[in-house]
């Protein structure tokens, strides 16, 4: 099983299958006036926008690496590869637009300018934050496709029929939290391995409990309305009341999680890639390359330019995504902004 999970044509199908689900309830939600009315609003939020134009930025990055295939040779290529094959390799460290390697001893001249400098083995390392892009939505995407799903399942389950479901649910969770979140997760990895799927597993089982209380608080609510009293007068089934009825109205709090959580998902990846438990070597990760930058730091110079190039770019992503979210919630309920 961790095989599967851990392979790139898996990843790459389940990421794209949590996106494209992500769109086709967005779809599915304009078709209401209050998705209308959302919309509206947030095209009216200059920064929400232009978060938005940022996390695009984002996904067209590691889209580019998520289309891989193998050359004639054998050697695995990504479509992001191939766009900056250009950018030659050095032998070792260089410093952001510097003419040579990083050596005190005869340092050799490089083949070219790298905009960000190049790591211990000359990769350049704007390259490698770029390459990192796909990590993040491979995580998010196979993350999501487990949480959301099943927080959103058993918060309406909750919520409707309450009594013993209720408590048998919010017995779950309640257990689940208690239970300090990255000892779970590092005691998940250790029994998985690492990986990219099993890290997605066990940040899909530890992370449902959020959305599960935020879509059982909704749906207590949405159960009292008058129009599902009016459903259940008619006599319409439980299932087509929670299908037609009570999901349409806690699908833009399932949107809002999703981005506000992505961040959240991205930072856990991180964290866990610098403990050493999470991304697998030769992963490009923003953790990985923030692990691999503490012992550059104590260097004479000191070389600061990878921790710089993981940090912004984990910095842009999940500031953006923070951002967006707010702009999101302000559109769906804007007496809140």
């Amino acid at each position: 099983m961790a095989t599967l999970f851990d392979s790139l044509w898996f990843q790459n199908l389940i990421a794209g299958l949590g996106f494209g689900g992500v769109l086709f309830f967005v779809r599915m939600g304009l078709r209401s006036e209050r998705w209308s009315r959302a919309w509206a609003r947030l095209r009216r939020d200059r920064m929400g926008m232009a978060a938005g134009a940022v996390i695009l930025c984002y996904l067209i990055l590691g889209g580019l690496e998520m289309v891989q295939w193998r050359s004639a040779d054998g050697v695995r290529t990504t479509l992001l590869a191939a766009f900056l094959s250009g950018v030659p390799k050095e032998k070792s460290f260089s410093a952001p637009m510097a003419a040579r390697a990083l050596s005190t001893a005869q340092p050799a001249p490089l083949r070219g300018r790298h905009l960000l400098g190049t790591d211990a083995l000359g990769n350049d390392t704007l390259v490698q934050a770029m390459r990192a892009c796909r990590t993040a939505l491979v995580i998010g995407g196979l993350t999501s496709v487990i949480y959301l799903p099943l927080g959103t399942f058993l918060g309406i389950l909750a919520g409707y029929y309450r009594r013993w479901v209720d408590d048998l649910i919010t017995y779950i969770y309640s257990t689940l939290a208690s239970i300090p979140e990255i000892l779970l997760l590092v005691s998940i990895l250790m029994v998985l391995g690492k990986g990219l799927g099993t890290m997605a597993v066990a940040l899909g089982v530890t992370g449902w409990v959020g959305i599960c209380r935020l879509i059982r608080g909704e749906t207590l609510r949405q159960a009292e309305r008058p129009y599902v009293a009016a459903a259940r007068a008619m006599g319409l089934s439980h299932w087509r009341i929670i299908n037609r009825h009570i999901l349409p109205n806690v699908l833009h709090l399932v949107l809002i999680n999703f981005v506000l959580g992505f961040s959240g998902l991205v930072l856990a990846e991180a964290v866990l890639s610098y403990l050493g438990v999470g991304s697998p070597v030769g992963t490009p990760s923003w953790g990985t390359m923030i692990d691999g930058a503490r012992g550059e730091l104590s260097r004479d110079p000191v070389v600061w330019w990878n921790l710089a190039a993981a940090t912004g770019a984990l910095f842009g992503l999940v500031l953006s995504l923070n951002i967006f979210g707010d702009a999101l919630r302000r559109a769906f309920d804007p007496k809140h902004g």
